[in-house]
């Protein structure tokens, strides 16, 4: 399988090129600020064909892009129900104070928007994603899980959005977030996997279950989790 990823927009968000193989069908996973012009090189450097856009929350730093992306090649957005209105109405999502930075820009919905529902596989790109909702960033937070093929046997792959990254979790003090909330969604639909499961986060670099669970601070105190992860510092959290 191939999966790249690159930081785009003064959020640095990761923004992920998912196929089969080179010269396959893609999925492109939110494309936030500036994302474009990179999503353009990578597919026609591996000679991929997008098929569809997959956003794992409505943050204007991951779906900055999406109209523009969706447009450009004729292929649907997905995004979770409770996320949806984010695309036209960026400032819900980032409240009044964070507002100023989009002045009077004007953002569209993709012509074809379908929703993410929780528990619900989608197969896209010949790949089929598991689809986990996990509020508590937003609302509409949803993990996408695929099994990648290796010479050991499967691996699974989590995009987590802003819901986990390496040593720090989302921000909860947006509208739609929710600290509690967050840190069951974790706990009920990441924590519960194997430690080996790949997590490929909305910022920063890649992590695993494990990983997370043996030393990321922020997590002390839920199942499974390592209580000397506490003597860890707690990292600053990323985007939006």
């Amino acid at each position: 399988m191939l999966i790249t990823g690159f930081a785009a927009g003064m959020f640095a968000t990761n923004c992920y090129v998912v196929a089969p193989e080179a010269g396959a069908s893609a999925v492109i996973i939110d494309p936030g600020q500036d994302a474009a012009p990179s999503v353009r090189s990578v597919v026609a450097e591996h000679g991929l064909v997008p098929v569809a856009v997959l956003l794992t929350h409505g943050h204007l730093d991951h779906t900055w892009n999406a109209f523009e992306v969706c447009e450009e090649f004729d292929i649907p957005a997905y995004i979770h129900a409770a996320d949806r209105g984010m695309l036209t109405d960026p400032a819900s999502g980032i409240g009044p104070a964070m507002s100023a930075m989009i002045g009077g820009m004007t953002f569209r919905e993709p012509a074809t928007v379908i929703e993410f529902v929780d528990r619900q596989p989608v197969t896209v790109a010949g790949i089929e994603f598991e689809v986990d909702l996990a509020p508590g960033h937003t609302r509409g937070s949803v993990l996408l899980t695929t099994d990648v093929p290796t010479d050991d046997g499967p691996v699974p792959v989590c995009f987590s959005g802003d819901v986990l990254f390496a040593g720090s979790i989302g921000r909860t003090d947006l509208p739609g977030g929710n600290h509690q909330q967050l840190l069951d969604s974790i706990a009920e639909r990441l924590l519960t996997r194997p430690d080996s499961t790949q997590v490929l986060p909305g910022h920063g670099t890649q992590t695993s279950v494990g990983a997370e669970r043996a030393s990321n601070p922020f997590l002390v105190g839920l199942p499974g989790v390592d209580p000397a992860a506490a003597a860890g510092r707690r990292k600053g959290r990323n985007g939006l």
